[in-house]
């Protein structure tokens, strides 16, 4: 029976059939509430750290998230494995709504900074949780189309977030940024968590938890990455160079054997999320500075940039959800991630050239979405594939921690390659194609040889 074949028969004709229903509402409402909390946030963060005095604490309140993230992914691989999706959920759950609660209601900018390590804590394990958690529940061949609905689940934040996060602090100030996500996490958790008692797994093995001390020093690594940005350029390079140190001795020992070199199989699977995911990135970062202060445009015309992208997203991955067969998928893959590095070079046209007109950096971004949404949901299938039942809560961690720990050398190294005094983005661009062009080179890599 081919992919085709199974994709017809009624029992797995749709990820919404009895049975999973429930799961999967539940899964894209918790992922769209993680979404719009890292959006809204960012959005709302100025108008705390001017309501609590904190603009020393400001960095902090976003890399501590990362930091604790690492943690929590690691955590979320051996409770997956060990005890089931259901009970690692209830860990993220519970964590992710007590930083949500300890932020909303912190009185200064210190206590607001530990409820966002608290929340990096939960979004991390609940990162890993979900996507086992419901891969268990949904049967395999609806894999593409899962992962794709999950990146989907972003588009709305992205559109809606920073607007509604303004709204919100206008009308009820910034604190219920925080608050009107812990009002409807219960909720969502309500509809997910009982199909996922009902799946059951975990082997049912004593937990081991050597491998938090090396999410230990990776989190310090990551947070050290971060860091190295606000600091002068004294300083910079030498908290960068031990923060990138920390991180990769701890990659060595977090991530399967061989993802370093780009050895066949999942080793390149989990590289590639980790290329792809910096080099997005580090150009989205950075992208409504261009726009605003090298082109004239309105930060509203900015955000319309990003939005496009995030629209773009969601339609490469809705693509690559009705692709049948490996071979096209071996097609598709390395096409979109050279798409992305194309987006980007379309996109540093007018900031090389200054006769070219400001309207391609629009262009490139819509292109570098749309590479990325089919690429991104692929190397997910691709992961699972390649995992054994036991191992995919610990494959699906590792995957993660690639994407934030390259995430964080390559933002931090954008900051160390962009110059406030003269506003010139084009190196941390150059960057950003660099790692989409890799990407790219080594996408081959994640099917094993014949």
């Amino acid at each position: 029976m081919n992919l085709t074949d199974t994709l017809d028969t009624p029992a797995h004709a749709a990820l919404f059939a009895p049975g999973r229903r429930a799961a999967c509402l539940g899964a894209v409402a918790l992922i769209s509430l993680l979404a719009f909390e890292s959006i809204a946030v960012a959005a709302a963060m100025p108008a705390v750290a001017a309501a609590l005095d904190g603009l020393p604490l400001y960095a902090l309140a976003f890399g501590a998230t990362l930091a604790t993230s690492v943690l929590g992914m690691t955590a979320a691989g051996q409770l997956c494995d060990r005890r089931g999706p259901y009970r690692a959920s209830l860990a993220g759950l519970a964590a992710f709504l007590a930083g949500l609660l300890l932020a909303g209601f912190a009185p200064d900018m210190a206590l607001l900074v530990a409820g966002r390590a608290l929340q990096g804590l939960g979004s991390g394990v609940l990162g890993v949780a979900l996507y086992v958690g419901v891969a268990q529940v949904v049967p395999a061949p609806l894999h593409p189309k899962l992962f794709a609905m999950f990146a989907g689940a972003w588009v709305v934040p992205g559109l809606v977030g920073p607007a509604l996060a303004s709204l919100l602090v206008q009308a009820w100030g910034w604190r219920a940024v925080f608050l009107a996500v812990a009002a409807i996490v219960p909720l969502a958790a309500g509809l997910m968590l009982p199909a996922l008692k009902r799946a059951g797994g975990g082997s049912g093995g004593p937990l081991q938890w050597g491998a938090m001390r090396w999410a230990l020093l990776a989190s310090g690594g990551a947070l050290a990455l971060h860091a190295a940005s606000q600091q002068p350029a004294a300083r910079a390079a030498g908290l960068f160079g031990l923060g990138l140190l920390a991180a990769l001795v701890a990659a060595r020992q977090l991530l399967p054997a061989g993802t370093l070199r780009a050895a066949r199989g999942l080793p390149s699977v989990v590289l590639l999320r980790g290329l792809i995911a910096a080099a997005f990135a580090s150009a989205e970062a950075f992208l409504p500075l261009l726009l605003t202060q090298q082109f004239g445009w309105s930060l509203t015309q900015a955000g319309v940039a990003l939005s496009a992208g995030a629209v773009t997203w969601s339609l490469g991955s809705a693509v690559q959800a009705r692709l049948h067969g490996e071979a096209a998928r071996r097609r598709l893959l390395p096409a979109g991630f050279a798409l992305a590095a194309a987006g980007l070079a379309v996109l540093m046209t007018p900031v090389a050239w200054a006769a070219a007109p400001s309207w391609l950096v629009l262009l490139g971004w819509v292109g570098v979405g749309l590479g990325i949404g089919l690429s991104f949901p692929m190397l997910s299938v691709q992961l699972l594939k390649l995992s054994a039942p036991d191992s995919q809560g610990r494959n699906t961690s590792a995957l993660q921690l690639s994407d934030a720990l390259v995430s964080s050398a390559a933002l931090a190294l954008a900051g160390l390659l962009f110059d406030p005094a003269t506003r010139q983005v084009l190196p941390v661009l150059l960057l950003a194609f660099g790692l989409a062009a890799a990407a790219a080179a080594l996408s081959p890599r994640v099917w094993r040889a014949a």
